[in-house]
């Protein structure tokens, strides 16, 4: 007996008649497999579905269903696709032999076949299904590994966001609760404009994401604003505030360049939009560029609204915290003026979830983020692989 299709290989004989099974199980049982009998198609595929077999033998001439749809349900399957299937048939006409094949037959016999010729077919066949179901088994790993591997990444690029985005954490006390509500903000008019339907960004299931886990770097530009003007408690002059314009310059170009050594378009590429054109209005007079309308992208028209409602609604040096409805008001009134409309239109829709997130992150301090990166952690562990 060939050791290599000894101990456990499992053949399933169909036929109706009882003899040819029987036949047939005589031949096979020898060269050391298990046989397992059905006397119908749908016999067949249920033991198939119980048990899937290394090798079928199968007759194509039975009632009810044939061998040829036996062969093609199977073949059809991608679970038993791979399950090599052997035509016996008495039936000598070469369409016939044909359609089989078409079916998605591996090989046939001619009864009345030569022992000898079953035998070899028989372990020509469980050869084969073995090194397939290696192959199967190294790709099923392979995959296993690319789907580790992803989950890596995206933990790195969390990481790797978070820690830019604390940059601007360490320079300003309330940049922290910023960071953490504006996240939630532009989160909450990004799912609402996805259900719409509309906008070709959000086609991509990826965009809500991104933009939560990018909007934190809208002001990483600040870090190179001098202490005297970012931290100055009153109005800022002219001349100062020309200096505090730089901010979005300063945070883009720095993701820009960040963005070109990861390769272009990277994760870090909504990111630089964001940082660069946060403070663009939509009538076209805000900064650095003037941009108008949908020259300004789409996620930084996003950002810009959930930046201002912040600033609107928390305590400054300069003044106190507005409340809901007041910022609520100064928003429509520029809704075509400083912003998009339609994103103004999904605040309106979900401007009591903004209320949460406001009252939720009211005293968030300092440690926000690095709990933030614990979460997400956390959550990409709990992840099935």
């Amino acid at each position: 007996m060939d050791d290599k299709t000894s101990g456990m290989g499992l053949v399933l004989v169909v036929d109706d008649l009882v003899e040819n099974t029987m036949v047939l199980k005589g031949f096979i049982r020898p060269l050391g497999f298990e046989v397992i009998i059905a006397q119908s198609g749908e016999e067949a595929l249920e033991k198939i579905e119980e048990q899937p077999p290394d090798i079928i033998l199968l007759d194509l001439m039975m009632p009810g269903m044939s061998g040829f749809e036996v062969c093609e349900h199977l073949k059809e399957n991608p679970d038993t696709r791979h399950i090599p299937i052997i035509i016996i048939t008495g039936l000598s006409d070469p369409d016939a032999n044909v359609r089989a094949i078409k079916a998605g037959a591996d090989d046939f016999l001619i009864k009345p076949f030569d022992r000898v010729l079953l035998e070899a077919r028989v372990r020509s066949s469980f050869k084969t299904k073995r090194l397939q179901d290696e192959i199967l088994q190294h790709r099923r790993e392979l995959e296993v590994r690319v789907r580790e591997r992803t989950r890596q990444v995206e933990l790195t690029r969390e990481v790797a966001l978070f820690s830019l985005a604390r940059l601007a954490e360490s320079r300003d006390a309330e940049t922290g609760d910023h960071l953490e509500r504006i996240r939630c903000y532009v989160r909450i008019i990004a799912e609402e404009m996805q259900r719409w339907g509309r906008f070709e960004e959000l086609a991509s299931g990826r965009f809500v994401e991104e933009i939560y886990l990018s909007s934190p770097l809208h002001d990483i530009g600040k870090v190179g604003i001098p202490d005297r003007i970012l931290l100055k408690p009153g109005q800022l002059t002219d001349a100062e505030f020309a200096i505090m314009k730089t901010h979005s310059l300063i945070g883009g170009d720095a993701l820009r360049d960040a963005d070109y050594e990861a390769g272009q378009n990277s994760f870090l590429a909504m990111g630089r939009d964001i940082a660069y054109y946060h403070h663009e209005r939509w009538d076209g007079k805000g900064y650095p560029n003037g941009l108008k309308g949908t020259e300004i992208p789409f996620a930084a028209r996003i950002v810009t609204l959930g930046d201002v409602y912040d600033a609107l609604t928390s305590k400054r040096p300069y003044k106190e915290a507005f409340s809901h409805e007041r910022a609520r008001d100064i928003i429509v009134n520029g809704s075509g003026k400083q912003f998009d409309p339609d994103v103004v239109e999904a605040f309106l829709k979900q401007e009591q979830e903004f209320v949460k997130v406001r009252n939720a992150f009211q005293n968030v301090g300092q440690s926000s983020l690095l709990q933030q990166l614990s979460e997400a952690v956390d959550r990409l562990e709990k992840e099935p692989v």
